[in-house]
């Protein structure tokens, strides 16, 4: 089976590395050519510059790209040349959107699968990310042989946009967490707690410690923003959940306000930055004083 993916971002360009060391990519496009050129040298895959000289060149294209809007105008146009064809798309995009472009492919002779993943760039480079995947059951076999070169846990979901479902429910509970992460982190540093005291509360000793706040308290200890999830990807994330929450007509004030401390800390410089610099928001507002 030959094998494509598109999108060599923080996440892509290691899932593609994973999938080269397992012998299971044969062509690669990014929409900055200077990066499939870099993967290229680096792993010794073809790389072309035109989408559809990709989808007609592989069996199974996998795709991981920003959101909504790169998604379905990379895909839509080439849903024509989709027959017989498999789509797996790796983003994190709206379920509504990707139920959407599902349809287009397989109208076209194709079928699409939603393939988000949860676990950092750490994860991914370890071969550890968790896929949640959503889409025909007949060919979960065929998707699962590729995807597990570079996660440990794929969990079908059921049908096409349920695998995006799952993951807006992690990222919800993940990027609210992060955010009390920092207000509990910034409340104890401000009453006078030694940093490495208040990381032993949140990340080592207390009741509401987990293997997120392990990774995300250091970094605040240290200001350490390096990106593993960057503030405008969890910002978008929040964003297309309180979209579907209104789909669905349900309440979402937890993730409301975190969303707007995420956009926060995007307007203070944070965009690229790992999410971990929420806190920045809330060090900021401690030089405000309030009469």
């Amino acid at each position: 089976m030959r094998v494509g993916l598109a999108g060599l971002g923080v996440m892509g360009y290691r899932i593609g590395a994973n999938l080269v060391k397992a012998g299971k990519l044969d062509v690669v496009y990014n929409r900055t050519v200077s990066r499939a050129e870099q993967f290229s040298k680096e792993y010794g895959v073809k790389y072309v510059t035109d989408p559809k000289e990709l989808i007609k060149s592989v069996d199974l294209l996998i795709t991981m790209l920003a959101d909504d809007s790169a998604v379905s105008s990379f895909l839509l146009p080439l849903s024509p040349y989709a027959k017989d064809k498999i789509i797996v798309d790796m983003s994190t995009i709206s379920p509504s959107t990707s139920i959407s472009i599902a349809n287009e492919i397989m109208k076209n002779g194709g079928m699409m699968y939603d393939a988000p993943v949860i676990g950092t760039s750490i994860f991914a480079e370890q071969k550890k990310l968790t896929v949640l995947l959503g889409g025909p059951e007949s060919h979960v076999n065929t998707v699962t042989e590729i995807l597990k070169e570079t996660a440990s846990t794929i969990i079908y979901m059921g049908k096409n946009g349920m695998g995006l479902y799952a993951k807006l429910v992690n990222n919800l509970m993940v990027g609210v967490y992060v955010a009390a992460l920092a207000e509990a982190y910034n409340f104890g540093i401000s009453a006078g707690l030694k940093p490495e005291d208040v990381h032993k509360v949140l990340a080592l000793y207390g009741s509401a410690k987990s293997p997120t706040s392990e990774l995300k308290v250091p970094k605040m200890m240290n200001s350490d923003y390096s990106t593993q999830f960057a503030t405008k990807h969890m910002r978008k994330d929040l964003e297309i959940i309180t979209k579907e929450t209104q789909n669905l007509h349900v309440v979402n004030p937890l993730s409301s306000l975190a969303l707007q401390l995420y956009r926060f800390a995007e307007a203070l410089g944070y965009s690229e930055s790992d999410y971990a610099a929420v806190l920045e928001v809330y060090k900021k507002a401690n030089l405000v004083k309030v009469k």
